[in-house]
């Protein structure tokens, strides 16, 4: 609990496996302090790396987590308070030491607009960064408002007292296929809270993205970019840019189509194809110019 930041931790009955492993059945925690807000886990193995001692650290070699959950925040950076400590404390540890903690089925969320938002039934690995976190992600979906549901190919999060880099965010519509949404940027955490986020995209269907209303009418995939920055998370602080552009697109079984059909006697007019459909845009909150 110590070394994830959090005030305390409840743990169910460990269990010593072998003179340096040991398990529990869980382990929950909230009310933290940094990165993780709140963690929930299962099937918990660890083993402990005896030689930390001599160098005052408690080392755990290998976390493995069966399934949990994990909800991550941004926080202030303050000046953490040093408690006094007895004075045989200078011969004990003093830091909590993980080389890595790994877990094959984690929910790893946050919220986003009021409601909670996140990677579901994803592989994660965290990895210490100095006295940060590294959290890598592999499966599972990006559910997220405003948003479809998407699959994660991978994810790559840093989180460290002043900054979030989000150094490689890799989506796609279902996990067969062949677009890809790719992301990266940062967001400031300390004193300087400005956020820039860029975001790529290939052949990604826009059947999608639409409207349920429109699923069964329109069809193609789109490509572009998006550039967010803001001098604050908030989208009033928000400015940006952006591109797209819709190849093969097609539209059928729209009423007013099949009217125009009936009208001038041909068939052609029940399908559109779209030729030529792209568009730039830019914002400056509260506008808009496309």
């Amino acid at each position: 609990a110590d070394g994830l930041h959090f005030p305390s931790g409840r743990y169910s009955p460990i269990r010593r496996t072998s003179p340096l492993t040991a398990q529990a059945e869980s382990f929950k925690a909230g009310n933290g302090e940094r990165a993780l807000k709140f963690v929930d886990a299962h099937g918990i193995t660890a083993r402990f790396d005896p030689w930390g001692v001599f160098i005052r650290q408690w080392r755990f070699s290998d976390i493995h987590v069966e399934s949990g959950k994990v909800e991550i925040q941004i926080y202030e950076a303050n000046p953490e308070e040093v408690a006094p400590k007895p004075w045989f404390a200078f011969f004990l540890p003093n830091r909590v030491y993980m080389k890595r903690i790994e877990s094959e089925h984690a929910n790893v969320t946050w919220q986003f607009r009021g409601k909670r938002a996140g990677f579901f039934g994803t592989h994660l690995l965290i990895t210490p960064q100095g006295r940060d976190f590294d959290y890598a992600a592999i499966g599972g979906k990006l559910k997220m408002a405003l948003l479809p549901d998407l699959y994660l190919r991978h994810a790559n999060v840093l989180i460290t007292k002043t900054l979030v880099t989000i150094n490689h965010v890799d989506l796609a519509s279902d996990e067969r296929s062949e677009g890809n949404i790719y992301g990266q940027g940062t967001a400031g955490i300390g004193k300087d809270r400005s956020t820039d986020f860029r975001v790529n995209f290939e052949r990604v269907s826009i059947r999608h993205w639409l409207p349920d209303k429109w699923k069964e009418h329109l069809s193609g995939s789109a490509s572009g970019s998006v550039h967010w920055m803001g001098a604050t998370p908030k989208l009033e602080d928000s400015s940006g840019e952006g591109s797209l552009r819709v190849r093969g697109g097609r539209a059928d079984n729209l009423p007013f189509l099949e009217k125009l059909s009936d009208l001038t006697h041909e068939k052609s007019f029940e399908h559109l194809d779209l030729t030529d459909c792209s568009l730039n845009f830019t914002w400056r909150y509260p506008s808009i110019g496309i």
